[in-house]
């Protein structure tokens, strides 16, 4: 006699051709503007960094599947694959190879595969690796490599400062923001991606291109990275309308360090980020306010990183609070 279950529930039922593995690989392709402005701005740094990465996550993947859980790799899904593309956008296009490995070994079996693996990760895998790396590691995490096209502008300069790490420092010594203003790239260098930084997050304009690519595939809404972009825009706008010697525009806070690359990859990620429309906007938002605040209070010059990870640990309660209503109840009031 047959075991086989028969599984019934209500219509209407419907055959999707969404999957893991179409909605990896749409995502890997969404990032490949940023990654040939990358190749283009750091050359060979950028491809040893990102073959190094997604090939440590794959075969660390592999191996705890294979040897350590006793169950089916599941590598071709793709997403170790982009697991280790975002791990690689994060670091230094310098950064030793050892270290990428140990920021690989960190996303993999510690931030995914300890918890049960993909769909059960409470935090996004890539930015613990990167953060990992970050505390550990902080000076080759902070060592920016001048990019190619601008080197010959400076002699004998193999690293340089990032815009974020100048106007923090600035602020720090009592400059005002419009002398510091003279120092930093124009809006234009920053949203083509003519500075220095971790080697995804230079080109907003590429990082847009990969954004409008998944929302023409539906693999990512609008709610995330319009609420978190937003976020830092509004907050920012409150600091520097108050005292705009003192704080710097929204604008430079919405294209400098990792905002566009967290809103649109980082904070989308389906597995730690809030199901409803309503609490992706609350989720967004709120990661913006956190950046802001870590920016302009905290001792690090960048915060996309850290506020997304803390976000994530509050998605449970963010889905709790806004859970969608349910139908064929009727609220009866008590006369």
């Amino acid at each position: 006699m047959s075991n086989k279950k028969l599984i019934v529930s209500l219509s209407p039922h419907t055959c999707g051709k969404d999957s893991v593995s179409r909605i990896m690989y749409d995502v890997l392709i969404a990032l490949m503007p940023a990654f040939i402005v990358s190749m283009y701005m750091f050359g060979f740094g950028a491809l040893r960094v990102t073959l190094i990465a997604i090939f440590s996550c794959v075969l660390f993947e592999y191996l705890i599947q294979k040897f350590m859980l006793k169950v089916k790799p599941t590598i071709n899904d793709g997403s170790a694959m982009v697991t280790g593309l975002l791990l690689a956008f994060n670091v230094p296009s310098n950064l030793p190879w050892w270290m990428i490995i140990v920021g690989s070994f960190v996303a993999i079996a510690i931030a995914k595969m300890s918890f049960g693996g993909l769909g059960n990760n409470p935090f996004n895998p890539a930015l613990v690796g990167r953060v990992f790396l970050f505390v550990s590691f902080p000076v080759a995490m902070t060592s920016w490599p001048v990019p190619i096209l601008t080197r010959f502008k400076l002699v004998d300069a193999v690293t340089s400062a990032t815009p974020l790490s100048i106007v923090k420092e600035g602020l720090k010594n009592n400059i005002a923001t419009s002398e510091l203003i003279t120092k930093l790239p124009s809006y234009a260098d920053l949203f083509f991606g003519k500075l220095g930084g971790c080697i995804g997050e230079v080109s907003v304009l590429a990082l847009a291109l990969g954004g409008i690519y998944l929302l023409y595939r539906k693999v990512i809404s609008w709610h995330i990275p319009v609420a978190m972009i937003g976020g830092v825009a509004l907050f920012s706008g409150i600091l520097w309308g108050f005292n705009p010697e003192k704080y710097m525009d929204p604008m430079f806070q919405i294209l400098t360090g990792g905002v566009f690359l967290g809103a649109i990859f980082m904070a989308t990620d389906m597995v730690t980020s809030p199901m409803t429309p309503k609490g992706m906007i609350i989720f967004g938002v709120l990661i913006g306010l956190i950046t802001v605040v870590i920016r302009v209070f905290g001792a690090y010059p960048e915060g996309v990183s850290f506020a997304i990870l803390i976000m994530n640990a509050f998605v449970p309660l963010i889905d709790k609070f806004c859970k969608p209503r349910k139908y064929g109840f009727v609220k009866v009031k008590n006369d």
